[in-house]
């Protein structure tokens, strides 16, 4: 496919993923509505019942959004940015389509009804998926839908956002994890068309109304310093909560699994009657945190309720991101560290506002190990010079606090619970996406058991192979031998007809079956250090089917480099 056609696709992708990410914000605000005083009114609830009720809004939605993934159980596991990542990386860009529906349906229920997650997650779900099944319809290679892929997620962010930089940058910084200067054309492409589909279904409006903020004095670089590390530790907190509470669920809440959101509904439910700015992303309480109008002291404890009430939600089976509560958290940190050194030094410090917003970007980057991206979203939303410089060094500060503990973020640490490894670059993405059987050679030379040595040696001079496996009476391999062990003893001709090849075989053989990837393959290749491998039978261990050559995995590995650099 020529560039210009990758740059009409990446418009249309824009174009889609800009509407989809539109629609999922109205789907929210449906579900918002029916989970709220006015839904329940067009049921004829009103009155003293309603203190009661709203409440348990968010156990109601945990109840179908449980329904809906017990049905469909994929809406689970296929949701999230880090099955985009795992996609990108390992699956050549591929993502279902039925995605589109489940993620938006169940991830806008658990929001709208009160759980505590970000519809941004979702938001790139929706539109990588929608970048995969344009690129699998034109079945273009597997470089090529990764871009496309990368598309998706960026129009998305950027409608959401209403910031096309943000978006660029998040393709690029957390989906692709490539800044080559090939992806940059269709990705700029989709983000600036997705912007200004969001902008024509929704108005030009940024997510933030932010004022105007201002860097006082350039000692205050130094608080600056210390609200980096603060949002580091905090940041590290968020996870290790996060991943404790879906260890909880998992293993401690002996309930049925369509129960689990609704009990975390429930919980989540009850807080909320002593803090009400839990519910939802909490945008409007990120506001009143820019505006200057929150509490220091409430904003210290929202901290602690967010990352809990979020851990909760998602880790008894909520679906959504983390990316808003953890903007959220940062709010928080940043309004009250701010309101704290206003306090005692209102004339060399700007207001709290200000290091609510840099607090924001401070956290999301550090949870994500995405600084960039942040720093050119807080850039976007502001659109004031002035405050990069603070922006920059609480995010760069806060993101290496946080790689202190761990250098993976939220999404690969997730990957990684799942034994799944996404890091290790293009070179095993490419590996594993090749199956041994596509290389492996049918053609096996067997060894009888009881052939003598003499006839061994007859049978190895004819054939191709390195390593021959050794069989019984019923054709099961009972051990492999290897030309090297029968060369050392090829001048012992005693041996010819006293030793057999029961004798001499190993009886501790490793295999492959033809499902394995080839990433598997040169992962035992380097343990054995051997240059082949025998292929078995995925329901019998003991049939051999094949024989596969380290030479031959390399070799596939060099056509498909040379294929994709050739589609790129």
């Amino acid at each position: 496919m020529q560039d210009h056609n990758m740059l009409i696709l990446a418009a249309l992708i824009g174009f889609l993923a800009g509407f989809a990410s539109t629609a999922f914000r109205w789907m929210i605000d449906f579900f918002g509505i029916v989970f709220s005083a006015e839904g329940l009114s067009w049921l004829g609830i009103t009155g003293t019942a309603l203190p009661f009720l709203l409440p348990l809004m968010p156990m109601f939605g945990g109840i179908i959004t449980g329904i809906i993934c017990h049905f469909f159980p994929d809406a689970v596991k296929e949701n999230g940015v880090h099955r985009v990542m795992h996609a990108v990386a390992l699956k050549a860009g591929k993502i279902r389509k039925r995605t589109l529906i489940t993620c938006s349906t169940t991830s806008a229920l658990t929001i709208g009804s009160g759980g505590s997650a970000g519809r941004e997650g979702p938001t790139v779900q929706i539109g990588s998926a929608v970048g995969s099944a344009l690129g699998n319809l034109f079945h273009l290679s597997r470089e090529r839908v990764r871009v496309l892929v990368g598309c998706g997620a960026a129009a998305g962010i950027a409608a959401s956002f209403n910031a096309p930089l943000a978006g660029v940058l998040f393709a690029l910084e957390i989906i692709l994890g490539d800044f080559a200067i090939r992806t940059f054309s269709p990705i700029i492409v989709a983000s600036v068309i997705g912007t200004a589909t969001g902008r024509a279904l929704e108005g030009n409006e940024i997510t933030f109304q932010v004022p105007v903020h201002e860097l006082v004095s350039y000692s205050e670089i130094f608080l600056y310093l210390i609200l980096g590390l603060l949002c580091g530790l905090v940041s590290r907190l968020f996870t290790l909560v996060y991943f404790k509470s879906h260890e909880f669920f998992a293993n401690k809440v002996l309930i049925p699994k369509p129960l689990k959101p609704a009990l975390g509904g429930l919980i989540v439910g009850f807080i909320s009657l002593g803090f009400p700015a839990i519910l939802g992303n909490g945008y409007e309480f990120m506001e009143q945190a820019l505006s200057g109008e929150m509490l220091w002291s409430m904003a210290f404890i929202l901290i602690f309720i967010k990352i809990i009430s979020t851990s909760v939600t998602l880790g008894s089976g909520g679906l959504g991101g983390v990316f808003a509560p953890s903007l959220f958290v940062g709010a928080m940190l940043g309004s009250a560290f701010g309101a704290l050194v206003h306090g005692i030094s209102p004339n060399l410090t700007a207001s709290p506002e200000t290091y609510a917003l840099v607090g924001m970007g401070a956290v999301a980057g550090a949870v994500m190990q995405a600084p960039l991206t942040n720093i050119l979203m807080l850039f976007e939303l502001t659109n004031d010079y002035t405050i990069i410089l603070p922006i920059m060094i609480t995010c760069i500060v806060s993101a290496q606090t946080f790689r202190g503990f761990t250098k993976n973020s939220i999404y690969i640490q997730k990957l990684l619970k799942e034994g799944i490894n996404i890091q290790h670059g293009r070179e095993v993405s490419i590996l594993n996406s090749i199956r041994v059987d596509e290389v492996m050679n049918k053609e096996v030379t067997s060894i009888p058991e009881g052939m003598p040595f003499r006839k061994i040696l007859e049978t190895i001079s004819y054939s191709k192979n390195f390593y021959f496996p050794v069989v019984n009476g019923r054709g099961e391999m009972s051990g492999i031998l290897s030309f090297h062990m029968v060369r050392e003893m090829i001048f012992e001709e005693e041996l010819g007809d006293l030793v057999v090849a029961n004798d001499l075989s190993v009886k501790t053989v490793k295999s492959l079956t033809p499902d394995n990837n080839l990433n598997q393959a040169m992962e035992l290749f380097a343990q054995l250090d051997v240059e082949q491998l025998p292929v078995v039978h995925k329901d019998d261990v003991k049939r051999v089917i094949g024989m596969v050559n380290r030479g031959e995995v390399v070799a596939a590995y060099n056509r498909e480099v040379l294929v994709s650099e050739f589609d790129r």
